[in-house]
């Protein structure tokens, strides 16, 4: 089998480097008679998905230039969360790409457990994916009832003014300015207020 090696740490890791993860997994790839045909390591956060090296490593899948993925742990595989990591491996396994888990021994469609690992992660993204559209739909909800998340009204706050005191003070010969500013509205506003028909 063509084997790739993953490997990576997060620059907040400080003084950590792959040299260990990269000698085990060398180790143990001689062990089952697999040979390494490139190795792939990032020194970036596994939460994000554009990691250089894992890119690379994804693209090469999609073209079949290595036969099994091999890395030292899920968490230095992916961190993306509960959906995203699953679809990573399923999409390696869509390729015809296995993956192995140094550490983990049950993260493995290498051998006789295949299928059931690869519907163990089907079913995890499944309820992940789940769980975000219940989140999104309660927050439709929420944002339904109180407007917003804060609980204040959507838009722009509805101006209130007294339009009859308005009406008063414009029948008593004040301006629009100074019935707009005892109203503690714009001119635009209290114009508005004062030239439109009373409700019934």
């Amino acid at each position: 089998m063509r084997a790739a090696l993953y490997t990576r740490v997060s620059t907040r890791d400080k003084g950590q480097e792959t040299a260990n993860q990269l000698q085990q997994l060398r180790q143990f790839c001689a062990a089952q008679d697999w040979t390494i045909v490139q190795e792939y390591e990032d020194h970036e956060s596994a939460g994000k998905a554009d990691r250089t090296q894992f890119k690379a490593m994804m693209d090469d899948a999609a073209q079949r230039t290595f036969d099994v993925v091999v890395f030292w742990a899920l968490d230095r595989f992916g961190r993306e969360g509960g959906f995203e990591t699953p679809v990573y491996l399923k999409r390696l396994d869509d390729a015809g790409v296995r993956f192995r888990s140094f550490t983990e021994p049950y993260l493995d469609s290498c051998g006789l457990f295949r299928d059931a690992v690869i519907s163990i992660l089907a079913v995890i993204a499944k309820q992940e994916r789940l769980r975000i559209s219940e989140r999104v739909r309660a927050g439709l909800s929420r944002a339904k009832a109180q407007g917003t998340r804060s609980g204040k009204p959507v838009g722009r706050p509805r101006v209130v003014v007294d339009r009859a005191k308005a009406v008063e003070m414009r029948n008593g010969g004040r301006s629009w300015s100074e019935t707009a500013r005892e109203c503690g509205v714009s001119v635009t506003t209290v114009r508005r207020a004062c030239l439109s028909r009373p409700s019934d």
